[in-house]
């Protein structure tokens, strides 16, 4: 019988690969967003569009998704949405990470993920979304270098606050 390894949290930072998101990952993808939502607010309109179809409405419009993974097991998810007829190019949007593994990097390691792949795609900015309850999740948008921006519209009942990063 071989004796599963326990990796330390400095292990299991480095331990985290990110990938491209890949069809089997679309259970994982929805269930991680669909719990932080749950948790603090309630499931939007938006959110069971882009959730349910992820490929159809993320990926087929232009935008991307990766996946957290740690020894095979997906532990977070964050997109890069193709922003149309929009002020900003992109936007990071339903970044959600196992909280067994929030605090631990993963969302910081996803954001840069898709801040790469969106400087890759020559983009100008990248905005995103949130609310301010979220305080560990706006304070990682300002550790990635996003800024608060005002007057934006939301399709989010939730979203009381705008972010912008720029190239």
């Amino acid at each position: 019988m071989q004796k599963s390894k326990h990796l330390t949290m400095s292990e299991k930072k480095d331990a985290i690969k990110i990938i491209e998101y890949e069809p089997q990952f679309r259970k994982v993808f929805k269930e991680l967003n669909q719990e932080w939502i749950e948790q603090y607010f309630k499931m939007e309109e938006a959110d069971f569009k882009s959730l349910e179809e992820p490929e159809k409405n993320i990926l087929d419009k232009g935008g991307f998704i990766f996946v957290a993974l740690l020894e095979e097991e997906a532990v977070g998810v964050c997109a890069l949405a193709k922003l149309v007829n929009h002020e900003y190019d992109y936007e990071l949007a339903k970044m959600a990470v196992n909280p067994n593994y929030q605090g631990k990097g993963i969302g910081y390691l996803l954001g840069k993920a898709i801040i790469e792949k969106a400087q890759e795609l020559e983009a100008d900015s990248l905005y995103l979304e949130s609310n301010t309850i979220l305080e560990p999740a706006i304070r990682l948008y300002e550790k990635l270098g996003f800024i608060q921006v005002f007057g934006m519209d939301s399709p989010y009942e939730r979203s009381n606050i705008q972010m912008v990063l720029t190239f």
